[in-house]
């Protein structure tokens, strides 16, 4: 009986092991997007590019998925699930994302190496560098 114990318990930390990194994956997220925020706030020549925009961006990280919405230079939508009309949809791991964001991993690397799959006009494509 104790080793069942155990084993349950075990189960249940990797169970909570996994939602943690969900919500870090979710946190991380967010902090990319606060980040553009406060660029677009310090940077008005960049802001002036940027606010005729209205985009749509899948993130497809597997078990978890999100949809971002650009409107006047603002992403005012951030939210789990993927939109079927988004101008870009970029697939990836959350290890691979982590990556991206904290720079170990080079965007045109990732893509090359095919760590990251992007579908969408090259136009938003050459975009999204720029922003993040």
């Amino acid at each position: 009986m104790g080793a069942d114990t155990s084993d349950d318990i075990r189960q249940i930390g990797e169970k909570a092991g996994r939602l943690v990194k969900h919500m870090s994956m979710q946190n991380e997220i967010q902090a990319v997007i606060d980040r553009f925020h406060r660029k677009m706030e310090k940077d008005p020549e960049l802001k002036k590019e940027v606010e005729h925009l209205e985009k749509t961006f899948n993130l497809d990280l597997g078990e978890e998925n999100y949809t971002l919405k650009l409107k006047d230079a603002h992403i005012y939508y951030f939210e789990p699930g993927l939109d079927p009309n988004a101008d870009v949809t970029l697939t990836t791991t959350p290890e691979n994302l982590q990556g991206l964001i904290d720079g170990t991993l080079r965007p045109m690397r990732a893509y090359v190496l095919k760590k990251i799959q992007v579908k969408g006009k090259i136009d938003d494509l050459m975009f999204l560098k720029k922003l993040f």
